[in-house]
C-alpha cells in the first residue's frame, strides 16, 4: 500500500520515568520487612511447637531398676483396714497452748494399736518410735549406710466435720463404710489413705523378704491440720539431732487430675516441686470511741475498710514463671493446637496465657501472692463507735516473694501511719523449688507412670501447706504428691462433705507406694 507524502504518522513515545517519593519507598520497605518478620515469626513458632515433643517417655525409663513381678494387693481386705482407721476419730484440735490432754490423745493410741495388728511383719522388721506422745517414726534400715535415706510422710489427724453439714453426707462421716465401690469417711482421702497405703506396701514388701539397700523412714505426724508444731516439727527435730540427711521427702500434695487441666485429655499427675508460703497479718485501726450520733471524720471501722480495699487493689500482678511455667511447658506437647502453640512459646505468649489463667481462682492462686481478708472484729453495740477495729488478712506467698516484702508492700499500699500491721505467729516463706532432674523425681515419675499408665506427669505448685516444710533443711529434695484420682466434682470433697476413695483407686495407691519404695531403696 502506498503512503501519501502529506500523511502524518504518529509514533508513540515512552512516558518519562518519575522517581517515587521517599515516603512511598519507606512504606513499601516497612511492609516488606513486616511481612518477612511475620513469616519468620510464624516459622519460629511452628518450629518450636513441632520441637515440643512429649517428655513422658524419657521419665518412664529414667531409672534402671527392674520392675518386680506385678504386685496386686488384696483391695477389699486393704479397704476394710482403711475403714477401721477411718472409724477412729483422730480429729485435729486447734489448741493454741500447743498442748493436748490425755483424752484427746486416746484415739491416736487406738490407731497405733490398729496399725500394729494390721501390719505385723512391718512392725517386726521396722524400728518404731512414738514421738511427743502421738506421732510415729518408722525406720527400715538399709544395707548400705552410705546412701542417704528416703522419707515418706503422712498424718494421722483429720479435720472435723463442719457443724450443720452432717446431713449432707451420703454415709456417716466416721463410718468407714464400703458402699458403691467406695470407702467413705473423713480421712479416707486426707490423709489416712496415704498413711495406710504406705504401710500396706511396706507390709507386702517385708512379707516377700524384700531388703532395702537405702534406709527408708516413715513419718506420721498427729497435728498437721493445725500446723504440725507438735508432730512433724518434733520428728524433724529428732532426725536433725541425729544428723540425718535425707535424699528426698515425699508428702501429701497434688493429685492425679482427670478433666481438670484444660486441653489435656489424659489424666495429669501433678507433682508438687514447691509450696507457697504462708502469712496472716493483723491490721489494726484506732480512732476516737464515742456515740454514733456524733461520728468524727475518721472512724476505726472506716479506716480499716479503706486499708483493706487498698490492700486488695494493690495485690501483686500475675507472674507466669518458675514452677507454673515449667508445668505448662511440660504439658504443651500433650495439648492440641492452638493451645500447644501457645504453651510451647511462652517466651512470646506468657502475658496472654497468664491473663487467661488469672481469670479463675485456681489460676490466680497459681500466678499470684494472694491477699484474703478472713476475720473482722469491731464494735459491740449498734450505736457506739468502737475505738479499735481489727482484720486478719491471710497471704499465700508465691516462690520469689518473702514475708518482709509482703509486709512492706502492704504498708505502702495502705499508706496510713495510723494503721498498725502485726505478723502472726504462723508465718513462713515459700519453699525452695525441688529439681525435676534429680533421680528422686525420676523415680517418683516412673512409679506414677507404671501405676497410672494413662497419666501425664508434670511438676506443679502446691497452694496449701503441708508437714513437708518442717523437713526442708534435712532433705536434698522435697516433693508433694497424693496418688488419688480426682475429677472436678471431687475437689469439693477435700475437707468437705462426702470424703471418699474408690476401692480401685486405693489399690492403685498401694501399688504406687510399693513400686516407689522398690525404686527408691534399691540403689
Amino acid at each position: 500500500m502506498a503512503i501519501h507524502p502529506s500523511a502524518r504518522i504518529a509514533i508513540p513515545m515512552p512516558r518519562p520515568i518519575t522517581a517515587a517519593s521517599p515516603a512511598k519507598l519507606l512504606l513499601a520497605a516497612a511492609l516488606l520487612a513486616g511481612l518477612l518478620a511475620a513469616l519468620l515469626l510464624a516459622a519460629v513458632l511452628t518450629f518450636r511447637t513441632l520441637q515440643a515433643t512429649s517428655r513422658q517417655t524419657a521419665v518412664a525409663v529414667a531409672v534402671s531398676v527392674a520392675a518386680a513381678p506385678d504386685y496386686a494387693p488384696d483391695a477389699p481386705a486393704a479397704a476394710q483396714r482403711l475403714g477401721a482407721a477411718v472409724r477412729l476419730r483422730t480429729v485435729a484440735q486447734d489448741d493454741r497452748r500447743g498442748e493436748r490432754d490425755v483424752a484427746a490423745l486416746a484415739p491416736y493410741a487406738e490407731l497405733h494399736a490398729l496399725l500394729q495388728r494390721s501390719f505385723p511383719t512391718a512392725h517386726r522388721l521396722l524400728e518404731r518410735e512414738v514421738v511427743n506422745g502421738a506421732s510415729l517414726l518408722y525406720t527400715w534400715r538399709g544395707s548400705d549406710p552410705s546412701l542417704a535415706p528416703a522419707m515418706l510422710l503422712a498424718h494421722q489427724d483429720v479435720v472435723p466435720v463442719a457443724p450443720g453439714t452432717q446431713g449432707e453426707w451420703q454415709q456417716e462421716p466416721f463410718s468407714g463404710m464400703l458402699a458403691d465401690g467406695f470407702l467413705w469417711g473423713r480421712g479416707a482421702w486426707d490423709d489416712k489413705g496415704n498413711l495406710m497405703a504406705m504401710l500396706e506396701a511396706v507390709e507386702a514388701l517385708a512379707a516377700a523378704d524384700y531388703r532395702p539397700r537405702r534406709t527408708l523412714y516413715l513419718g506420721f505426724g498427729h497435728d498437721e491440720e493445725t500446723g504440725g508444731a507438735q508432730g512433724a516439727q518434733q520428728i524433724a527435730a529428732l532426725l536433725r539431732a541425729r544428723k540425718v540427711h535425707l535424699a528426698y521427702v515425699l508428702d501429701e500434695g497434688l493429685l492425679v487430675t482427670e478433666g481438670i487441666i484444660p486441653g489435656v485429655a489424659a489424666p495429669v499427675a501433678l507433682v508438687g516441686t514447691a509450696e507457697k508460703g504462708y502469712l496472716t497479718m493483723a491490721v489494726h485501726a484506732q480512732a476516737q470511741a464515742g456515740h454514733s450520733s456524733m461520728p468524727p471524720e475518721r472512724t476505726a471501722i472506716g479506716a480499716l475498710s479503706r486499708a483493706l480495699v487498698r490492700l486488695e487493689a494493690a495485690r501483686p500482678p500475675p507472674r507466669l514463671q518458675g514452677v507454673p511455667r515449667q508445668m505448662l511447658e511440660t504439658l504443651a506437647p500433650e495439648m492440641p493446637w492452638p493451645k500447644r502453640l501457645l504453651f510451647a512459646n511462652l517466651w512470646l505468649f506468657a502475658p496472654l496465657v497468664g491473663s487467661e489463667l488469672d481469670k479463675s481462682p485456681s489460676g490466680r492462686a497459681t500466678l499470684r501472692t494472694t491477699v484474703a481478708p478472713t476475720i473482722l472484729q469491731a464494735g459491740e453495740k449498734e450505736n457506739v463507735l468502737p475505738g479499735h477495729a481489727e482484720a486478719q488478712v491471710n497471704f499465700r506467698l508465691l516462690p520469689g516473694d518473702t514475708i518482709e516484702q509482703v509486709v512492706e508492700r502492704s504498708r505502702q499500699a495502705i499508706d496510713d501511719a495510723d494503721i498498725r500491721l502485726d505478723v502472726g505467729a504462723q508465718a513462713w516463706n515459700p519453699s525452695p523449688v525441688s529439681s525435676v532432674e534429680d533421680p528422686a523425681y525420676r523415680q517418683l515419675a516412673q512409679a506414677i507412670r507404671e501405676t497410672f499408665a494413662d497419666a501425664v506427669v508434670a511438676p506443679g505448685l502446691m497452694l496449701g501447706a503441708t508437714d513437708s516444710r518442717r523437713y526442708e533443711d534435712l532433705a536434698a529434695q522435697v516433693y508433694r504428691f497424693t496418688p488419688v484420682r480426682a475429677g472436678p466434682q471431687d475437689l469439693a470433697r477435700f475437707h468437705g462433705s462426702n470424703e471418699r476413695i474408690s476401692v480401685a483407686n486405693y489399690a492403685e495407691m498401694i501399688r504406687f507406694y510399693h513400686r516407689l519404695i522398690e525404686l527408691s531403696t534399691a540403689n
